[in-house]
């Protein structure tokens, strides 16, 4: 027989993780404050990682916390290195408004956290047609984790000006293992009512109705 898990949401409970949702905000280092966070609620925000979908329950992802000045200052070198590179990519006032804003919050947030796919060099259950869903799974880790810490009222910010190979040497990680994202988390000053992109009007959000196709596109 079936162990089946009886336990049913109630609809002010779905009204309640929508809000979440809509509410989760990427946050950069002119936000967070200095207050360390608590280590029962970096558990609980890795807990809700590790419960994320894993295509054939491979559950590729693991995670290097990181605290250290030194470590965090090696970091924000490649960030410099690559910002000024992606810069150079927009031309004119997109450039001006660029070279504006706050990108990231290596130093400001008190804890990094870089989010590593280790595969596996065996078969894997559903994996076998579409390898990199072993990848996604870690993203879906990922936005476990972002919900989990905006409904701890934590913000949490995602670099991605970085060079990839250089953070794996600064965190020693494993040749084969590949980083998929590196987070600011801490406290804030306060989460914006829209997505800071959103406000800028850096770009303007989709429609729904603009999204979705019946039966082909």
């Amino acid at each position: 027989m079936e162990d089946l898990n009886e336990r049913l949401f109630l609809q002010h409970e779905a009204d309640l993780l929508l809000e979440i949702i809509t509410n989760r905000r990427d946050v950069r280092g002119n936000r967070f404050t200095d207050e360390t966070i608590e280590e029962e609620k970096i558990s609980q925000i890795l807990e809700a990682a590790v419960n994320a979908p894993s295509v054939g329950f491979s559950q590729p992802w693991q995670f290097v916390i990181i605290k250290s000045k030194e470590i965090k200052e090696q970091v924000k070198s490649t960030f410099n290195t690559e910002n000024e590179k992606a810069s150079k990519l927009f031309k004119d006032e997109k450039q001006q408004e660029y070279n504006r804003l706050k990108l990231e919050g290596i130093f400001e947030a008190p804890l990094n956290i870089a989010i590593f796919y280790a595969g596996s060099d065996k078969p894997i259950l559903g994996q076998t047609s579409m390898a990199e869903v072993g990848m996604y799974s870690v993203v879906c880790a990922i936005q476990n984790m972002w919900l989990m810490a905006r409904a701890l009222n934590i913000g949490m910010g995602w670099v991605s000006i970085i060079d990839p190979e250089k953070v794996k040497q600064i965190l020693k990680a494993p040749k084969d293992n590949k980083l998929i994202g590196y987070f600011c988390l801490g406290y804030t000053n306060g989460f914006l009512q829209q997505p800071e992109l959103e406000l800028l009007k850096w770009e303007n959000r989709k429609k729904l109705s603009e999204l979705i196709f019946n039966e082909t596109y």
